[in-house]
């Protein structure tokens, strides 16, 4: 080739330099832009075919090094429809060929990218700042699962989410051992249970007989004495007396009764001066002591002798087992001396009639003050109508009572909260709940069933409450409650889209107006066997070639919400690249200068 040779291969050095040096600065101007792929420059050598003692260095040719598989640094980003793709894979989208009425119109032709800066616009298409917009699989908001295998343009619309009724209500709770109902005391074995005798109906289970009657305890207030410096009565003060003396605080006269069940105990004179027959059980002296008025009392109830006592100043009155206890006196102010005001009532435990599974409206407070509050969720009705579904527990019976008896607990969910007179305000669920004495169900009850409720007038649909393996335990607990740990049901109201998002499993997510958030589609990747051979288009897209294959769906990397992917392209790499690149041409054009020179001398010879 020789002289001239030297010329054209030094011109297509400088030829292979320049499409160095325009790779180098598209690298530079779009190291900004996100997800670029840089393209590197690949020299290729054109050696000339001459004999094996007379090879040549040759010429030099140039190609582009695509960088499609080179991943850039992942960042997240504030926008939670921005989107990118950890590992292998590109964005299915399309542009739009034309638009009518302001609607894109798709030509079916898909592109593939993996810039993933994509919002919705004003027609509910994820669009990314070139203008592409998004494809993947939609979802049935029903089952959760994709609706297809082939992607298409995703449209998110605003109509409204249907409501969805409530079925299920999850229940998980531990039952204080013994329940701190207002009426409990620790004194009165089985005064934290529900006493079905003070109920004009029985709340039990249907059918469940009552407990037998036991004895129970009604306490007055705690009062003082007579006495000038302030001392609480006890069962020694008496019941009349002048002042600074241990009598009670107002004294009871000659005459004055006090009426047990219907049966007067008369005051008469002083102990010292009775006629024959004046302190039997339905008479007393005035001077006689509190127990001793105790003592007429018990007998008069039929129950055993002084039962009933003072505790800490107040006089504590027990039914025993026989009958109930209604006491008043015709003394109002020395009955308050006592520590009592008007009628006093107390109902003995158990008893009653059959239980018939709800607590009508006039028994509503006792009820309440004889249960403990279970929790409460709101639920829905099949046209999205909320209703807030309230919880009680009702302890029934307790093991401490003795042979036959268990811990046993009701469960009841609010009917009315106006309920008056016999309309239903607490319905039982129907299922006694005992539990042994290691706090644990026996046997397990997994659910229950509330069979097509009305609350507050409100009908719903059935409603399983499902309690799980060991979803109900009963341990002791100080607060004396029931500890819900958890307590949620599956309805909601309908509801209109208000924004989207996209979750780090690929999803895009709805979020509407009803605080719910619904998969609405599965973005899907496209990978290709030959990545580094699809065809750039404007935009950060690529095409298919024959040489990159056909996309394949559902595999690729992992796809990360908020995010976007960065250039691959490093400044200082192409800054050095670019040294490099101009040394080279100014090399080639050293050698055109020496190539000319000794052409020059070459002619000089010939003259």
């Amino acid at each position: 080739m020789g002289l001239f040779g030297a010329l054209t291969t030094s011109v297509a050095g400088l030829r292979a330099q320049s499409y160095a040096l325009e790779n180098i600065s598209g690298n530079i101007a779009n190291s900004q832009t996100t997800a670029f792929k840089r393209i590197d420059t690949s020299f290729l050598d054109l050696i000339p075919d001459t004999g094996n003692n007379n090879q040549l260095a040759g010429s030099v040719a140039t190609a582009s090094r695509e960088t499609n598989t080179v991943q850039g640094d992942v960042q997240k980003a504030a926008v939670s429809t921005y989107m990118a793709i950890s590992g292998d894979g590109f964005f299915v989208v399309q542009q739009p060929g034309g638009f009518t009425d302001g609607n894109p119109v798709f030509n079916g032709v898909n592109n593939y990218t993996r810039r993933g800066d994509f919002t919705l616009d004003k027609n509910g298409y994820l669009v990314n700042g070139a203008g592409y917009y998004l494809e993947g699989i939609p979802i049935d908001p029903t089952t959760g699962n994709v609706t297809g295998s082939n992607p298409q343009v995703l449209k998110f619309g605003s109509d409204f989410l249907p409501a969805q009724p409530t079925s299920t209500v999850t229940y998980h709770a531990n039952l204080a051992q013994y329940p701190l109902t207002t009426k409990h005391d620790t004194s009165v074995p089985g005064s934290e249970l529900l006493n079905v005798g003070d109920f004009t109906v029985n709340p039990s289970t249907v059918g469940t007989p009552p407990l037998p009657y036991m004895d129970n305890m009604g306490s007055g207030s705690s009062v003082n004495s007579a006495l000038v410096t302030a001392t609480k009565i006890t069962g020694a003060t008496t019941l009349s007396g002048a002042a600074d003396t241990d009598s009670i605080a107002a004294s009871f006269a000659v005459g004055d009764t006090i009426t047990v069940n219907g049966v007067d105990i008369t005051f008469t004179d002083a102990s010292t001066a009775l006629p024959p027959g004046a302190d039997d059980g339905t008479h007393i002296p005035i001077d006689a002591t509190v127990d001793q008025l105790l003592d007429k009392i018990d007998g008069l109830s039929g129950n055993s002798s002084l039962s009933s006592t003072v505790s800490n100043g107040a006089v504590q009155l027990h039914t025993g087992i026989a009958n109930n206890l209604v006491v008043s006196s015709s003394n109002a102010t020395a009955f308050a001396a006592l520590g009592f005001s008007g009628t006093t009532t107390v109902n003995r435990l158990g008893g009653g009639p059959a239980g018939s599974g709800v607590v009508i409206g006039s028994d509503a407070a006792t009820f309440i003050s004889e249960s403990i509050a279970g929790g409460a969720t709101t639920g829905y009705d099949v046209s999205g109508s909320p209703v807030s579904i309230q919880f009680r527990w009702a302890k029934m019976d307790s093991s401490s009572l003795g042979a036959g008896h268990t811990d046993k607990w009701n469960l009841f969910y609010q009917v009315d909260p106006n309920a008056t007179g016999g309309a239903t305000a607490w319905q039982n669920v129907g299922t006694d709940f005992t539990f042994s004495a290691n706090g644990q169900l026996t046997p397990a009850i997994a659910s229950v069933t509330l069979n097509t409720p009305t609350i507050s007038g409100i009908t719903l649909n059935n409603i399983t409450v499902n309690f799980g393996v060991s979803g109900l335990t009963s341990f002791a607990d100080a607060n004396g409650n029931a500890q819900v740990n958890d307590i949620h049901q599956d309805g909601f109201p309908a509801g209109s889209l208000q924004t989207v998002s996209i979750g780090d499993n690929g999803r895009v997510i709805g979020n509407y107006s009803n605080g719910r958030n619904i998969d609405l589609a599965q973005i899907v990747l496209a990978t290709f066997n030959g990545s580094n051979f699809l065809k750039r288009i404007d935009g950060g897209a690529f095409e298919e070639t024959d040489q990159s294959g056909s996309a394949v769906f559902g595999k690729g990397g992992t796809i990360t919400g908020s995010a976007l992917e960065g250039s691959n392209s490093d400044i200082a790499d192409e800054f050095t690249k670019l040294i490099v690149t101009q040394q080279a041409y100014s090399a080639n054009t050293k050698v055109i200068t020496t190539a000319n020179q000794m052409a020059q001398d070459l002619l000089n010879v010939l003259r």
